[in-house]
């Protein structure tokens, strides 16, 4: 029993080796199998595509698209305003805003960064809100910062949203 406790330790050493490279060997086997990540101008082109489909969206009054685009999570911080957080709370106040305003909004994006599943994008915004029952339209100007989540299909949802109105723009 003694000798056999002895002679234990260094057959188990041995077999510790065998298992130990089996699992490098795998690990990098599954790196070979990995899902590749789309190249940095597919993710800039989707993005871009992505905003072309939300500002239809807004231009249109089309709230079913706006909440298709968007994280259930989503949250939307605007200037003076307390956060909105769900997806809910976006169509909801979008909801109110079509019923009394038809927009006409343009976004120029300034810097668009990817980094993994997450990208973000800032650059500057038009905003023009014309009231249906009549009257002069308003018009905004601002910043914004938007951050968009890759989703497991591949494509882009918009997960946070901020933007303030900056005079003289």
């Amino acid at each position: 029993m003694v000798s056999r406790a002895i002679a234990a330790p260094e057959r188990s050493g041995r077999r510790a080796a065998a298992p130990a490279a089996l699992l490098v060997c795998l690990a990098g086997l599954a790196g070979c199998f990995a899902a590749e990540r789309p190249a940095e101008a597919d993710d800039l082109a989707a993005i871009a595509e992505f905003n072309r489909a939300y500002l239809a969206a807004i231009n249109e009054g089309d709230i079913d698209t706006l909440a298709s685009l968007t994280t259930e999570d989503h949250m939307m911080v605007a200037s003076g305003g307390a956060p909105m957080t769900g997806k809910q709370a976006l169509v909801d106040a979008m909801t109110r805003a079509f019923a009394s305003f038809d927009f006409d909004e343009t976004w120029t994006p300034e810097e668009t960064v990817v980094s993994g599943d997450l990208a973000y994008q800032r650059g500057t915004f038009v905003v023009v809100a014309t009231p249906k029952a009549g009257g002069e339209p308003s018009r905004t100007a601002g910043n914004f910062l938007r951050i968009y989540r890759r989703q497991p299909d591949g494509g882009w949802l918009m997960t946070r949203d901020t933007f303030n109105s900056a005079q003289g723009r």
